[in-house]
């Protein structure tokens, strides 16, 4: 029991760890991938993760995702280096640079490219960022469309009494920290740096599922200490109300890593390509209604 007859909370062991897979997506950039792949279809409520490069773009040569629809999830881009920019059917505009996030609700469905900011294709650079499809609930899978795109100014960071751990908080919240964004259903994402020594347990609802995405260095997670490196993915057991997150004091670099969870929806998932319903007939009717036009173009 801890002081004031306050019970501690319960540390979470890992269920599995899973390798991302290297291919190429949108107009041919690199990614990342540790799902959907052949071992591990989707992590309820989480439809895919990417980790886009990181890449070293010369002048022209930076990619990206041209006209293409969504209905019935959202996507949620978050950059760490190059400048992006979106367009939409709606007649939405916007543009993501280092540290910013873009929480997109395509609901009953839009039509929306994600090209590299003119400057940037221009000149080249670093690209490294991460975009994230999240299931909506049946109730919600047709609502009208919705962004929240963030600066990376008005997004929470806090660092540890110690010094040796750094979140920035996107959803949810960490260390006292809460986040701004808005979600549909609870979500947690948070990004953490831990300097070498620096230790970590953070919450979570006994009801979330929880993974650990390494994008930098090495880490042990869980009660078993469990390691992982870049590109690799910890899913963690629904055994307890907290997950513990370590940078091994002998480590030559900090520890990158997203943390990310929510409540499953235990609902039927059909998906083909952008769509992402309950049932084969909603697919075959976002196909009709993309088709037909229905979904809009962007203009």
């Amino acid at each position: 029991m801890a002081p004031g007859g306050v019970e501690p909370w319960r540390e979470r062991s890992v269920a599995r760890g899973i390798d991302s897979v290297e291919t190429r997506e949108g107009g041919g950039f690199l990614v990342h991938r540790p799902f959907p792949t052949p071992t591990l279809d989707h992590f309820d409520p989480f439809l895919l993760l990417d980790e886009m490069g990181p890449s070293e773009l010369g002048p022209g040569e930076a990619k990206g995702a041209p006209d293409h629809p969504h209905r019935g999830f959202e996507t949620v881009t978050y950059l760490l280096a190059g400048r992006m920019e979106h367009r939409d059917s709606a007649g939405h505009a916007g543009a993501l640079g280092p540290g910013d996030v873009q929480w997109m609700t395509a609901g009953a469905g839009v039509v929306h490219a994600e090209m590299p900011e003119a400057g940037f294709h221009r000149e080249g650079g670093r690209m490294h960022g991460f975009q994230l499809w999240v299931n909506l609930p049946r109730r919600d899978k047709m609502t009208p469309p919705r962004y929240q795109e963030i600066p990376s100014g008005r997004i929470p960071v806090v660092t540890s009494p110690d010094g040796l751990v750094w979140v920035k908080v996107l959803a949810g919240e960490a260390l006292g920290a809460r986040a701004v964004i808005e979600t549909r259903t609870p979500i947690l994402y948070l990004h953490f740096t831990l300097r070498p020594g620096g230790r970590a347990v953070q919450p979570v609802p006994r009801d979330y599922h929880v993974f650990a995405y390494v994008f930098g260095g090495r880490g042990r997670f869980g009660t078993d200490g469990r390691e992982a490196r870049e590109h690799q993915m910890v899913l963690f057991a629904d055994d307890g109300e907290a997950v513990a997150l370590a940078a091994p004091r002998d480590s030559t670099a900090p520890l990158d890593l997203l943390l990310i969870g929510g409540v499953p929806l235990r609902e039927p998932v059909a998906r083909y390509g952008p769509f992402v319903m309950n049932t084969q007939g909603e697919i075959r009717q976002a196909i009709e209604d993309y088709q037909a036009g229905r979904l809009g173009r962007i203009v």
